[in-house]
């Protein structure tokens, strides 16, 4: 992809000091390490399931919580209780694990009919499970339904390759398999110093995330749930081995684990550094529609959430702009935008407060369309609530660049951070922006023009 033309060459940089990275002292190789592995691995990789190590391996103490145990709303019932080595399907064999979340575990496997390393998640009993794993397949449908060769955002989604049930002691469980991908962006900006993107690649990124929403807001999708968590690295070229070297860990040292009557609970595998172009992953809140349809319910993550889910309105694909707006500060910035935290509780009264500080009082449209405003400014548009209105701006938290450049990249910001929806520039309206432009002209590409899906391809 052109948009991470650039991005290797930063990565080789960035990395000069971190060739290895570290899984609980595990030590994993990093991409420029793997050339001799990867052609002996490729030579002797077997269509046929290995024998994992059922011993030799650290155990985690009974009464300790890790992983999954550690969330706040866990239930061991819950849970499918996977073994490293078994076999799904008569197919898939799962060969390490690489995270978990309230809602699943996530492992490597490989596929012994394809020979080939792959991602599956396996969904967790209960509603909200269930119907998040719904959703993504029938989301992941759509976007493999669309035929579009002209649009390069397809390619920049991950979407569910197949799914499957498998029965566990309490209930059947949903198996998505996907992709392998590295890390969430929240993982690889730790790569850069203050723990934030330079601008070039900052830059890089945005184009990748702004054609993934671009096409994702043509067919009808709302992702819903943008965020550094939900954008991760692809692999490129020189990562093709990158995951075998798991396989080959865990076969060579055995993960720690806690071992309990009924389940095995494993540590999971840091996720390699990989060099491809960042995808838009995650769908279990998605909304399909027609493009530019109105929804409702309360969606977005705590401090993402635009003005309008604040105010229990309807909603339409611009939350996602609004996301957009908020997740390039924090990649950028190193920090939150918004904290929107009181009490250790989320705070709409100090959120909208953090709002007016940085963009200014709201337009008496969006007052006058949401009852609720009127607990938080009279008929006038002050502020009335109880909460100050903190001393600051966007140009007084931006520290990191100056003249031209500071102002392009906070009129990006502003172009998407705005009190009303339809004020948010849309995706196919920020390839022409200066601020992201100046990496492409940088690099000597062809500025930008809007991709649009034809017709035939919508069909």
């Amino acid at each position: 992809m052109n948009c991470t033309a650039g991005l290797r060459r930063q990565l080789i940089a960035a990395q000069k000091h971190a060739l290895t990275s570290i899984h609980r002292g595990r030590l994993i190789l990093a991409p420029q390490a793997l050339h001799r592995f990867n052609r002996h691995f490729v030579r002797t990789m077997l269509a046929q399931p290995k024998g994992f190590p059922t011993v030799g391996f650290e155990t985690v103490p009974a009464d300790e919580p890790i992983e999954e145990e550690e969330l706040p709303k866990y239930k061991a019932e819950r849970y499918y209780p996977v073994l490293i080595g078994q076999v799904l399907q008569d197919r898939y064999q799962i060969t390490g694990k690489l995270g978990f979340g309230g809602g699943s575990t996530v492992w490597a496997c490989r596929d012994l009919k394809q020979d080939t390393a792959l991602t599956v998640k396996i969904c967790a009993t209960g509603e909200t499970g269930e119907k998040d794993a719904r959703q993504e397949v029938a989301i992941s449908d759509h976007i493999k339904s669309i035929d579009a060769p002209h649009h390069p955002g397809k390619e920049l989604l991950r979407i569910a390759l197949e799914n499957f049930e498998i029965e566990g002691p309490n209930g059947n469980h949903e198996c998505l398999l996907f992709a392998l991908l590295g890390r969430p962006l929240t993982e690889f900006r730790k790569l850069f110093p203050g723990n934030a993107l330079d601008s070039n690649v900052l830059r890089q990124t945005l184009l990748c995330i702004i054609m993934g929403l671009d096409f994702l807001h043509q067919v009808g999708v709302v992702h819903t749930d943008l965020s550094p968590n939900n954008i991760l690295a692809g692999l490129g070229p020189q990562d093709s081995g990158v995951f075998g070297q798991i396989e080959e860990l865990e076969l060579a040292t055995p993960s720690p684990r806690k071992v309990l009557p009924d389940r095995s609970i494993y540590l999971s595998y840091q996720l390699p550094i990989t060099h491809g172009a960042p995808v838009i992953t995650d769908y279990g809140a998605a909304r399909l529609g027609e493009p530019g349809e109105k929804h409702s319910g309360d969606v977005m993550p705590g401090v993402y959430r635009a003005p309008e889910i604040i105010m229990g309105a309807d909603w339409d694909s611009k939350i996602d702009m609004w996301s957009l707006g908020v997740m390039v500060w924090d990649l950028f910035e190193g920090g939150r935008l918004f904290r929107a935290i009181s009490a250790d509780r989320l705070d709409d009264q100090l959120h909208l407060a953090e709002m007016v500080s940085l963009l200014g009082p709201p337009p008496r449209k969006f007052l006058e369309m949401h009852e609720k405003s009127r607990k938080y400014w009279d008929s006038d548009g002050n502020w009335i609530a109880s909460t100050p209105i903190p001393d600051q701006s966007l140009e007084s938290r931006e520290t990191k660049l100056e003249g031209k450049e500071k102002q392009l990249f906070l009129t990006f910001v502003r172009k998407v951070l705005c009190w009303l929806p339809e004020d948010r520039t849309s995706a196919d309206g920020l390839y022409n922006d200066e601020f992201l432009n100046g990496y492409i002209r940088h690099e000597g590409h062809v500025a930008a023009e809007r991709v649009a899906l034809d017709k035939r391809d919508a069909v």
